[in-house]
């Protein structure tokens, strides 16, 4: 069976219909690959093209203070930062910062969202108010927080210390609490985050297993330990890989919070790159130690992705 196919000539040729559907077929491919072009393209001058230059970058002493002695120099700069002190606090401080963070929004989340499943009323508003900080920019989170819920005495979480007998608290300028207050602010932010997805997880659970479970007098804990966390695993895994990777590159709510104070208890990593970069003005070694953040992010991402892979 032989279909027409008509030339760029203009001229009509016979040609199986094996061929035929082989034009087509590459046809298609030129013309999805033409309406992926200018997304592709903007991917790679977006993320691509900088991650290459700031790999580049560190492999250069670029002191905008001193600039006659810049220059290439390999890995010296990596060499700096494995002797540097500061590197390893602000690494510890955001590993701290980030398993805090998400350890909490996963249980409160999961808390939040079993919750809801149970009521019978106020679903739909519970859901628009728990999601209305998600919408919130980093940055006003954290005026908010430094103005309204954080200030001395004035501020709301003061006053209700105050009230409870525990007397009014430095939240901001001692190290301890500073930290604390930063984990309770990504932690208020970022919560419904995970509390919506594992909401429609939980929704789409199969309710006969659970039927099952109740005719053979399963405990509300049986139920819970033995079917739904099971099956939220997936879930649950996702969110902490995606929490985790955003945590791990905050910035904006730690630097109008705290700016990385007192001293360095809540200088993350990120931030300490940021100082280096652009208070520092030592280019050069700020693009290592962003570099060095790249590699523990995907490190970290390499585990959770094995986890969520294994049985």
């Amino acid at each position: 069976m032989a279909t027409t196919v008509v030339t760029s000539a203009g001229i009509a040729s016979e040609a199986p219909r094996g061929d035929f559907g082989r034009i087509l077929a590459q046809r298609e491919r030129r013309f999805a690959a033409a309406l992926l072009a200018p997304a592709f393209l903007a991917l790679l001058a977006t993320t691509t093209f900088p991650l290459l230059f700031l790999v580049y970058t560190s492999a250069f002493r670029m002191d905008l203070a001193m600039p006659f002695t810049n220059g290439f120099v390999g890995f010296e700069n990596y060499q700096v930062l494995l002797s540097d002190e500061r590197f390893w606090t602000s690494l510890l401080v955001s590993l701290a910062y980030t398993g805090s963070t998400v350890a909490l929004q996963v249980i409160i989340g999961l808390a939040l969202a079993l919750l809801v499943m149970d009521m019978k009323r106020g679903q739909g508003w519970f859901r628009v108010i728990a999601i209305l900080p998600v919408v919130l920019s980093p940055a006003v989170v954290g005026m908010i927080w430094r103005t309204f819920m954080l200030a001395p005495e004035f501020g709301i979480v003061d006053f209700l210390a105050i009230n409870a007998g525990l007397g009014s608290k430095n939240w901001l300028g001692d190290p301890t609490l500073a930290m604390v207050s930063v984990i309770a602010i990504h932690t208020w932010q970022w919560t419904p985050f995970a509390f919506m997805v594992l909401l429609a997880s939980l929704a789409s659970l199969p309710e006969d297993i659970y039927e099952a479970a109740r005719l053979d007098r399963a405990s509300a804990w049986q139920r819970f330990r033995r079917i739904t966390l099971p099956l939220l695993r997936p879930a649950i895994v996702m969110v902490i890989i995606m929490r985790t990777m955003v945590a791990l590159t905050a910035f904006a709510a730690i630097f109008t919070v705290t700016g990385g104070g007192p001293g360095t208890a809540t200088e993350i990593l990120n931030l300490y790159a940021y100082r280096k970069s652009f208070t520092e003005l030592s280019i050069g070694y700020g693009a290592a130690l962003a570099v060095a953040l790249l590699i523990v992010t995907i490190i970290i991402s390499g585990i959770l992705f094995a986890m969520r892979r294994a049985k």
